[in-house]
C-alpha cells in the first residue's frame, strides 16, 4: 500500500464507493420493475399486474353488459389499463437497456479491475520487497569492493541489474494500476448519465401515461354525466331535476303520489313514525329510481317518512336559505292581510325548480287537509310536523335551539299557505303566478267577492305513476270569474273575503 500515492489511494476508495452505490441503485431498479428482468416485451406484458387488471375489467364489462353505466364504466377502464400497460412495458424496456444494463456493466467492469488491480498490487508488493533487498545487497556488495578485491565486478553488475528490473517492474506496475483507475474516473460521466437516462424515460413514460388518461377521461365522465340513475337523497334539487330531466323531484312525486293512494285518510300522516328498516329500504328504493314500489303503498307512514327525510337531507332547504329572514319577518306581521300578501310575495322570489316544487307539494299537503276530520291532520298540524323539514337556519345550534327559534317561524308561514294554497299558487300545474304590484291595496281585494277559480291538481307530472282520481280543492267551492290571472292585483282568499263582509253586516 505505501508503494501507491496518496492521490491513487484516494481514487481507489472513491472507486470502491462508486461500485457499491451504482450495484445497489441496480439492485433497487430491478426490484422497482413490475415485469420480469430480462423477458421479451411481450411476456412481460403479459405478467404485468396492470395486464391482469385490465383483462378483469373487460371480462366484468361482458358480465354486466355494457348497458349498464358500471359495464361502460368497466370496458373503457379497461382498455385505458390495457394501453397503460403497454407503455409501462415499453417503459421497463427502456430502463433495463439504457440504465440498468449500463450500470450492470459498470459494476462487472468495476470488479473485473478490482480483481486485476488486486493481482497487479501483489505483484507490485513482490516487486517492491525484491527491490528492496536487492538495494542493499547491492551498496554491500559496492563497499567491499572498493576494500576487499575478491568481489567480482560482474556480480555487483548483476545484483545492479536486479535492482533495476525489479525497480522497473515496481514502476510499470503502478502506471498500469493509475491508468486504470483514471480511465474508471474519466468514464464517471458516463456512468452519471444513466440516471440522467432514468428520469428522462420515467418523465417520458409519465407522459405518455397521462395522454392516455387524459383522452380516455371525457369519456367515462360523459358516461357519468348521461346516467340519470343517482341518488337523490342529500343532493342539490337543481343538480336532481337537471340529471333527470324531471320538474319534481323523484321523491318528491312518488311518496305524493303514493300517498294519494292509500294515505290520505290515514291517522297520523307524517306525525307517527315509520319502522326504521322499511323507511330504510324505501329510501334505497328511491334512490335508485326504481319502479317496484308496489309494497310501499300498504305502509303509508313510511312513505310519509321517506318524504320528509328526503326535504330535511336536502343541502338546500326547499324554502331556501336566501329567503329565511323574509320568512321569519312574514311570520311575525301581525295584520293578516299583510302577512299574506308578504308571503305571496316571498313565494314569488323562490328560485324556479324550488317554487314549483314547493307549490307541488304545498298542493298535495292542502288537499290532504281535505281529510282533517278522519286523518286528524290540520293545516296546523302539517306546519307542525312537516314545516321544520322545508325551512331551517343555515347556521343551526342544537336541536333545543332550532325547535325553538325555527318551528314556530315555520308554523306561522306554512299554515296559512297550506290553508290558501289555491291563492298562493292558482291555475294549473304549472301556472305561473301574476306579477305583484306595489301598490297593493286592502280595499281593492275587499271589493272582491272570489278567488282565482280552484282547479283540480293531476299530481302525475312526470306521468310514470298511475293517474289517481281527482279530488276538489280545499277551498268551498264558488264561483265568479272577477279575478284574472294576468292582472297585476291580488286578492286575499275567499274565506278572509266571506269573514269581514260578515263583519260589517253585524256593524250595521
Amino acid at each position: 500500500t505505501e508503494v501507491l500515492s496518496e492521490d491513487l489511494l484516494q481514487i481507489e476508495r472513491r472507486l470502491d464507493a462508486v461500485r457499491s452505490v451504482c450495484h445497489l441503485a441496480q439492485k433497487r431498479l430491478i426490484a422497482c420493475l413490475q415485469g420480469q428482468h430480462g423477458t421479451d416485451p411481450d411476456k412481460r406484458h403479459k405478467k404485468l399486474p396492470l395486464t391482469a387488471l385490465a383483462q378483469n375489467m373487460q371480462e366484468g364489462s361482458i358480465q354486466l353488459s355494457d348497458e349498464t353505466l358500471l359495464g361502460k364504466m368497466l370496458d373503457t377502464c379497461g382498455d385505458a389499463e390495457n394501453k397503460l400497460a403497454m407503455e409501462l412495458s415499453q417503459h421497463e424496456v427502456q430502463i433495463e437497456r439504457e440504465v440498468i444494463d449500463p450500470l450492470c456493466l459498470l459494476t462487472e467492469v468495476r470488479q473485473n479491475q478490482f480483481q486485476g488491480s488486486h493481482k497487479c498490487r501483489f505483484v507490485l508488493g513482490i516487486d517492491a520487497h525484491r527491490m528492496k533487498l536487492c538495494f542493499p545487497r547491492y551498496n554491500q556488495a559496492h563497499k567491499t569492493s572498493g576494500t576487499n578485491f575478491q568481489v567480482h565486478p560482474s556480480k555487483i553488475e548483476s545484483l545492479k541489474e536486479e535492482m533495476d528490473e525489479a525497480g522497473n517492474k515496481v514502476e510499470q506496475c503502478k502506471d498500469q494500476l493509475a491508468a486504470d483507475m483514471y480511465s474508471f474516473v474519466s468514464k464517471e460521466g458516463e456512468y452519471a448519465r444513466c440516471f440522467v437516462t432514468l428520469l428522462e424515460a420515467q418523465a417520458d413514460y409519465h407522459r405518455k401515461a397521462l395522454a392516455v388518461i387524459e383522452k380516455v377521461l371525457p369519456e367515462i365522465q360523459a358516461h357519468q354525466d348521461k346516467w340519470t340513475e343517482k341518488p337523490a337523497f342529500g343532493t342539490p334539487l337543481e343538480e336532481h331535476l337537471k340529471r333527470s330531466g324531471r320538474e319534481i323531484a323523484v321523491p318528491i312525486e312518488a311518496c305524493v303520489m303514493m300517498l294519494l293512494e292509500t294515505g290520505m285518510r290515514e291517522e297520523g300522516l307524517f306525525r307517527i313514525a315509520a319502522g326504521a328498516s322499511k323507511l330504510k329500504k324505501l329510501k334505497a328504493a328511491l334512490d335508485c329510481s326504481t319502479s317496484q314500489l308496489d309494497e310501499f303503498y300498504s305502509d303509508p307512514h313510511a312513505v310519509a317518512g321517506a318524504l320528509k327525510s328526503y326535504l330535511r337531507e336536502l343541502p338546500e332547504p326547499l324554502m331556501t336559505y336566501s329567503l329565511y329572514e323574509e320568512w321569519t319577518q312574514a311570520a311575525n306581521v301581525q295584520d293578516q292581510d299583510r302577512k299574506l300578501q308578504d308571503l305571496w310575495r316571498i313565494c314569488n322570489k323562490l328560485p324556479e325548480h324550488y317554487r314549483v316544487n314547493f307549490r307541488y307539494l304545498i298542493k298535495f299537503l292542502a288537499k290532504l287537509a281535505q281529510n282533517s276530520d278522519v286523518n286528524k291532520m290540520t293545516p296546523s298540524n302539517i306546519a307542525i310536523v312537516l314545516g321544520p323539514n322545508l325551512l331551517w337556519a343555515k347556521n343551526e345550534g342544537s336541536l333545543a335551539e332550532m325547535a325553538a327559534a325555527t318551528s314556530v317561524h315555520v308554523v306561522a308561514v306554512i299554515e296559512p299557505i297550506i290553508q290558501h294554497a289555491d291563492w298562493f299558487f292558482p291555475g294549473g300545474e304549472f301556472c305561473h303566478s301574476p306579477a305583484v304590484s306595489d301598490a297593493w291595496d286592502v280595499r281593492v281585494c275587499l271589493s272582491r267577492h272570489s278567488v282565482c277559480p280552484s282547479s283540480d291538481e293531476d299530481f302525475n307530472v312526470s306521468g310514470a305513476f298511475v293517474a289517481v282520481p281527482a279530488v276538489n280543492s280545499n277551498h268551498l267551492s264558488h264561483t265568479g270569474n272577477d279575478y284574472e290571472c294576468g292582472t297585476l292585483e291580488r286578492k286575499r282568499p275567499l274565506s278572509m273575503t266571506v269573514m269581514e263582509g260578515d263583519l260589517l253586516k253585524k256593524e250595521r
